[in-house]
Parts: structure tokens; sequence; C-alpha cells
């Protein structure tokens, strides 16, 4: 959680960028990522100067030693104004940007003294093609000075800062296709609940939305008392000093991220690394091209322990350029029935997934839509649906969507379904957050579900579950898989919810017909009252 300063100094820098003529939201935030890039990468320089001269050992530069490579660095240029500041940038900082990621390559086996560059990641390889679009010097000036003032050595915060400015895609109107409602994720990551030793992969991950909060989480559910920290706003902080033993692996196998838009791999490597996560796996790729074979072998099958997604719901692939062993599992070209099969192969046996699918995938009765739910059902364990209100994504798309929750391998017994019918904001194209009771179902359905799985878990009789679980006319209810494969594998929620209707109760015709005439009778009266005055 932010300050409100810190929200206040962000809104007045974005007001500028858009007052000095960029509107584009993704623009602005990508530009402000470079420069947090600049300077982060001098506090990286500046730590492993410390540690070298603390230690006595050699260290490899991000910066030469040099006049002109030290005035590469934040600290040397930050101080400069008007056209010198836009001029340096262009034409020395931005174009330094691009050698990072041949830079990175080379740094391969220098062993724990390797160059300081590692601790960014994979952000060195998307700065090949960055641009300076900032034309006007006082916003340039602006947004200097703004980013020289954030706490950027604070991992939680930082992490919230980039939050924030993504936060902007959604209130801006556009680009919200890719930004999923941050309450949506992390409902989901708590169904989910990741372990410190899990891998965990999002296969279309745009901003890393879902990868950024798993940490989030993972810092606040291990955090010590010590650890926990209020601002002076009342925000709790949390700094994860529980994961210490795991961070090496959180570092650098624990997150997995693919997408083909570079922007996009831009924005997410700088989410992680913010998120305080110094080597995630954001890589370049479609992960249905059959492209993922050649290029991650390893990851493209058997490999995940969690996946959490929401994978584009529209279009249709070529099929010659899709992988083949997806094909096999199911035979289409829609993606959101395609992405469901690769995640499925990308599981580990065991694994688990959280996945938000139109709904059509619920019901659709074409052989491909049947095929994968009759996979789900039959060959893996399919232990959750939840369904969304039909807004959750406006002003984008009014599609209704659900949360697929399933495990690789086994066969399903029972279905937990939920009927979600208020997310806690209007579902209308304003989507204004709402208080008070009933608007919001989601701490219901994360409380109901994690009482369904201690049930499973416990290996309690059918009986216990039924017992608990048996209502369909409640908003969670079970419904055994011999029913559904009965329904032709449908998973529609109002297939099996039953709904009661209170019966309406109506006086005799008798008496409506008396109280219609007495009430005739008092009305010519007052015209016969009404006449004899004229």
């Amino acid at each position: 959680m932010l300050t409100g300063q810190i929200r206040n100094d962000i809104d007045k820098l974005w007001e500028k960028f858009w007052t000095g003529g960029i509107t584009n939201p993704l623009t602005v935030i990508e530009q402000i990522s470079y420069l947090m890039f600049a300077r982060m990468l001098d506090m990286q320089e500046d730590m492993a100067e410390r540690k070298a001269n603390r230690t006595g050992n050699a260290f490899s530069r991000i910066f030469p030693n040099t006049p002109e490579g030290q005035l590469l660095r934040w600290k040397n240029f930050k101080q400069k104004s008007g056209k010198e500041l836009q001029s340096h940038l262009k034409q020395q900082v931005f174009p330094f940007f691009a050698t990072l990621g041949k830079k990175s390559d080379q740094q391969d086996g220098l062993g724990e003294e390797g160059s300081a560059i590692e601790a960014l990641g994979h952000i060195g390889e998307y700065m090949q093609d960055a641009d300076l679009e900032i034309k006007n010097e006082s916003v340039l000036s602006s947004a200097i000075s703004m980013v020289d003032a954030l706490p950027l050595t604070q991992s939680d915060v930082k992490g919230d800062i980039y939050e924030y400015l993504l936060s902007k895609l959604t209130t801006a109107g556009i680009n919200g296709q890719f930004r999923t409602p941050r309450h949506i994720i992390d409902a989901m990551i708590e169904l989910m609940d990741p372990q410190p030793t899990d891998v965990i992969c999002d296969p279309s991950c745009g901003t890393a939305g879902f990868l950024a909060r798993t940490m989030e989480y993972l810092n606040r559910v291990y955090s010590s008392e010590a650890g926990t920290f209020t601002d002076e706003d009342g925000n709790k902080h949390y700094t994860g000093d529980k994961l210490e033993p795991y961070r090496d692996h959180i570092n650098k196998q624990m997150f997995w991220g693919f997408d083909f838009d570079t922007t996009m791999l831009r924005v997410s490597s700088m989410n992680m690394a913010l998120h305080g996560v110094n080597g995630a796996n954001i890589l370049y790729q479609d992960s249905l091209s059959k492209s993922i074979k050649e290029n991650y072998p390893r990851q493209e099958e058997n490999f995940f322990d969690v996946i959490l997604a929401n994978p584009p719901f529209k279009g249709s692939l070529d099929e010659t350029n899709t992988n083949p062993d997806v094909l096999g599992l199911v035979k289409t070209k829609k993606t959101e029935l395609l992405f469901v099969a690769h995640i499925l192969r990308s599981l580990k046996l065991g694994g688990r997934a959280a996945v938000i699918v139109p709904d059509g995938v619920l019901f659709g009765s074409s052989k491909a839509h049947q095929q994968l739910r009759q996979a789900l059902i039959e060959n893996n364990q399919l232990e959750g649906i939840i369904s969304l209100p039909s807004g959750v994504f406006k002003p984008y798309a009014g599609v209704s969507t659900a949360i697929l929750l399933f495990t690789k391998g086994g066969t399903t017994e029972r279905v937990w379904f939920y009927d979600l019918q208020a997310d806690g904001y209007s579902l209308d194209d304003k989507r204004t957050e709402l208080k008070g009771e009933g608007s919001n179902d989601l701490p219901d359905a994360i409380t109901k579900w994690k009482q369904y799985r201690q049930l499973v878990e416990a290996n309690a009789p059918a009986a216990d579950i039924q017992q608990a679980f048996g209502d369909k006319t409640q908003k969670a209810f079970v419904v055994a898989a011999e029913a559904i494969k009965a329904q032709k594998f449908d998973l529609s929620i109002n297939r099996y919810k039953e709904v009661v209707y209170a019966e309406q109760q109506y006086e005799d015709p008798k008496l409506i017909l008396k109280k219609l005439k007495a009430l005739e009778s008092e009305i010519m009266a007052d015209l016969d009252e009404l006449e004899a005055m004229l």
C-alpha cells in the first residue's frame, strides 16, 4: 500500500505527461519504466561497489569505468536539464540500454561476484528498442525528479508503486486487455495458495499481474511480526523475512511468464524486478506456437507446479503454426480451448491451475468443447468452477466468465461450484467500488472453497461433503461427476443450480371485485358532489 503523498506525486506526473502531449497510458508507463530502470541500474552498481570495497573482491561493472561511461549513471546525469538532458538520454543513455541484453549474456559463469546486471533479470534483453519519446523538456525534468524521489530501496513499496502505475491502464480507458482486475487475481492466488517451493507460470503474462501479486502474497504469508510494519497512513507492509531460505529459488526458478509483445515483456520484467524478484523468467514466446517445443522444451510439458492465467478469449490460430501436441488434446482453432489444453500439458502431474475462461468453454456444444471438458473430468481432477458476473471485465468486455480450478492427473469425483454474483464493484462501465453487505462475494467464495478442500484433503465421507455442500439452492454446492457426464459434460452453473421461487399469495377474486365496486361507488359519489357545486 502507498502513502497518499506518493499517490499524489504519481497522479501529478501522469497529468504532466498528458498535458505534455503523451496521452497513451502504455507509453507513459513505458517511459517511466525506462527512467526507473536507469535509476535501478545505478543503485545496483552502487551496491556492487560497496560490496567490492568491503570484501576486496573484483566485480564486473555495468557502466564502463571511464568519464563517458560514468556519465551514463543516474546520479551523474540527473542534474542536467533542458535540451542537454534530453540529448544525453536519447543519444547516450538509451543506446546504452540496447547493449545490456548482450552484456548480460556475456556474464554467465562469473559466480557470486558476477555482474550486477544479473540482479535485474531479463529486462536488459527487452531494452534494445527503447527510445525516449518525451519531447517536452518540462515533462522530462518533472519525470526525472519524481523517479529520483521514489523510495525504490523499499522492496514492497516499489512494487506497489508500479502496481499503481499499471492501474492507470484501466482508469485511462484503454489497454484494459492487458490488465486483469487485481482483486480477482488476488482471490485466484489465495484459492491456489502457492508455496515458496513451487514453480509458477502465466503463459500469457501481459503485465505479470499474476506473478507479481503471487510474490506479494508470499511476502504477506511469510512475514514474521518483526518483519511487518505500518506506515504513517496506516498501511501494512510485509518484508517476507521468512522467505530467506527460498530466496535463490524465488529469484531464479520460481516465476515464469511468456508473451510475444515486447512492450509487455519490458513492463512485466520491470514489474517483477520492482517486486523483488531478481531473475524472473519473463520470456518472448507465443505459448501456443509449435516453436515453444524448440525454444523451451522443458517448460513445454510436465514442468510447472502452479499456473495462474487469464488467456486471450477471442481469436483463432493457424493450425500450421500451432503446437501439434496441444492439437492432439483438442483439435480446434479457438484460443480459449487451446490455452486450457496447453496448461494441462505444461503442469506436472499433481500440478494445479486457476484459469479464467469465457462461459462458452463450459457449455459449448462443438466436438472440441466437449472433448476438452471430457478430458478435464475423466483424465484430470476438475475441482471447482466459480461463475463470475458478466460485468467483471467492463468496460472492455461484457462476456460472462468463470474461473476453472483443476489438478493434472487422476479423475474427477465431484465438482464444487460457486455462484459469485458480486465482486465488490458495480457491474457497469464505471466499475465503482461498493461497500456494504452483499456487495462482495469473493471473501465468502474463498472461505467456502477452503472448507470444501479441508473436507476433501481429510478424506471425509461423501455423506459429510453432501451435507455441507449438497444444497444446490445455495451459492456454493457440489455436483457429482456422473451427473455432469449425463449432461454431455456441460459445466454451466445454471444447469445444476436450483432456484427456489417464493410462492405468491393472492386475494380471493370475489374480495377483489368487492373492493373495486366500493372504490367505484366512492368515485361516483365524489363526481355527484362536484356536479352539484357547478
